[in-house]
C-alpha cells in the first residue's frame, strides 16, 4: 500500500451488483483491499462466499476472505434469488475458486485483526445486510478508534424495494442496521434512491460486451439480473457505495439523522432518515440524496475498462 491508497474491508453479498462493485474495486489504484467478508443475504453464506471466491479467481487477485453471519441477528432470513438468480451469479460460468483464500476465521474475527493491525484508519465497505459490522461493533468496540468511516449500500430516504419503506440490505437484518448507526462511528448511507438513478442503459451493456474479460463477464451476468431490465436500465447499487468512496463530488449530500425503524408492523426496516430536523436528534451519517446520472455513467464505463 502507498501513502495516498486508502485502505477498505468490503463485507458482500455477491450478487450480481457486488461482481460490478467488487471489479470497480479491486482494480483501482486508489484503494487498497485488506479483506473481503461475506455475510448471507443476496443468497446464503455458502453460495455468496463461493462466489466472492470465484471472483476472485477470476480476476487473479488473491486477497483474503472470511465467511461471516448465516442468518441476521434475529429475524428469520430473507434473499433476492429472484434478482440475482438460484446461485447469486447467474448467467457466466466461472473458474473454480482457489479454497487457500479462505481464512479458517470468522469474518468478525479476521476484521477485528485487519482493523487494530492497520497503520491507518480503515474505511469499512458493507454492501450487503449489516450482520457483521453490528457484530463487530459489538463484540469488539475498541476497534472504532481506528475505523475511519463506513460507506454502506443501504437504506432509502424515499421509498422501499423489499419493504413498503425499506432497502433490502436493511430490511434483512434491522437490529444489525439500528446497532451500525447507533455506533458514534462517521457512516456514509448511499441509499436505494441514489441507486435508482445509477442506470446502466442497454447501449452501456453492449459496450461492455466487446470491452475485455471483465466486460464480457458481466454482459453475461445482466441478461440475468433482475435489478431493473435491459431495456430501461439496470441499477448498479452497491456500484454507489464504491463510486462513493472514489468520486464523492458525483453525489450530492447532507448530513442528517437516521433511524432505523424496529417496531412498525408496516414500516420494520425503514431508514427513517430526518432532513428537516423533526426529531431534535444529532445527525448520525452523511445521507446521499442524488447522484451525477452523467458523471457516474463515465465512471462505470472507465473502472471497467481498467479490468483485465
Amino acid at each position: 500500500m502507498n501513502d495516498n491508497q486508502t485502505p477498505i474491508i468490503i463485507d458482500t453479498d455477491p450478487g450480481i451488483d457486488d461482481a460490478v462493485a467488487l471489479a470497480a474495486a479491486l482494480y483501482s489504484k486508489e484503494l487498497d483491499i485488506k479483506l473481503i467478508t461475506t455475510v448471507a443475504g443476496n443468497v446464503s453464506l455458502e453460495k455468496v462466499t463461493y462466489n466472492t471466491l470465484r471472483l476472485l479467481q477470476f480476476f487473479k487477485k488473491e486477497i483474503p476472505v472470511a465467511a461471516g453471519a448465516a442468518q441476521p441477528l434475529i429475524k428469520e432470513p430473507i434473499d433476492a434469488s429472484n434478482v440475482h438468480g438460484e446461485t447469486g451469479m447467474d448467467g457466466y460460468d466461472f473458474p473454480e475458486p482457489n479454497e487457500n483464500l479462505l481464512l479458517k476465521e470468522h469474518a468478525v474475527n479476521a476484521m477485528y485483526k485487519t482493523i487494530l493491525q492497520s497503520n491507518k484508519p480503515i474505511t469499512l465497505v458493507p454492501i450487503g445486510p449489516l450482520t457483521n459490522i453490528a457484530l463487530l461493533i459489538r463484540l469488539y468496540p475498541e476497534v472504532k478508534t481506528n475505523i475511519k468511516e463506513i460507506v454502506l449500500m443501504g437504506g432509502s430516504t424515499t421509498r422501499g424495494n423489499s419493504g413498503v419503506m425499506a432497502e433490502f440490505n436493511i430490511h434483512a437484518d434491522p437490529e444489525a442496521a439500528s446497532i451500525v448507526f447507533n455506533s458514534d462511528v462517521p457512516i456514509v448511507m448511499v441509499g436505494l434512491d441514489v441507486g435508482w438513478k445509477a442506470l446502466v442503459y442497454p447501449e452501456d451493456s453492449e459496450k461492455l460486451k466487446t470491452l475485455n474479460e471483465t466486460g464480457h463477464m458481466i454482459y453475461h451476468l445482466f441478461q440475468k439480473y433482475r435489478g431493473g431490465s435491459m431495456k430501461t436500465g439496470l441499477k448498479m447499487y452497491d456500484s454507489c457505495a464504491i463510486a462513493y468512496l472514489l468520486c464523492p463530488e458525483m453525489f450530492t449530500t447532507q448530513k442528517a439523522y437516521v433511524g432505523i425503524e424496529l417496531n412498525g408492523s408496516l414500516s420494520k426496516g425503514c431508514t427513517v432518515t430526518d432532513l428537516k430536523g423533526y426529531l431534535n436528534m444529532p445527525s448520525n451519517a452523511t445521507v446521499c440524496l442524488d447522484i451525477d446520472e452523467k458523471l457516474f455513467k463515465g465512471w462505470f464505463l472507465d473502472s471497467l475498462q481498467k479490468c483485465n
